[in-house]
């Protein structure tokens, strides 16, 4: 069955929002959510699964480079409990994006943007390494599962 994913790059001012194409290949970015206050996040982000019909996230969780979680960890970890708590039949996957704001980075400034345009799409940006990683992750697990 071919199911899209929203992938989340939850930040404090902003979070980022990637989607799925429905075969699970590839992401693309939607838009970044401007924070206001929690009602209206999770307001906007419900319009988002309406409209992108799905209700399969992937959030990106920050470690630390060792591995460990430490507190932007736990600000993800409470926006997804609220996420769950507004929404009970969303299935939240937790995905490691220690690099996904530096690659994101990278490839824009690869693609020559200036700095301001660089701010306005990172966050968009960031979520789309978060999803592809994870798309492609999903992947290689199913072939390796055929080979078997």
């Amino acid at each position: 069955m071919m199911k899209r994913y929203l992938s989340l790059d939850v930040g404090d001012r902003t979070i980022g929002i990637a989607v799925s194409d429905l075969l699970g290949l590839t992401a693309q970015g939607v838009e970044t959510i401007r924070r206001t206050n929690l009602e209206a996040d999770l307001k906007r982000l419900g319009e988002l699964m309406d409209q992108y019909e799905t209700r399969s996230l992937v959030s990106g969780l920050p470690r630390n480079m060792d591995g460990t979680e430490g507190d932007r960890c736990e600000i993800v970890r409470a926006f997804a409990d609220e996420v769950k708590k507004a929404y009970p039949d969303v299935t939240i996957t937790f995905w490691d994006e220690r690099l996904s704001t530096v690659a994101a980075t990278r490839s824009l400034l690869e693609a020559d943007l200036s700095r301001r345009k660089r701010k306005k799409v990172i966050d968009k940006m960031a979520a789309v390494f978060i999803l592809q990683g994870f798309l492609d992750h999903q992947r290689i697990a199913a072939a390796r599962a055929d080979q078997n």
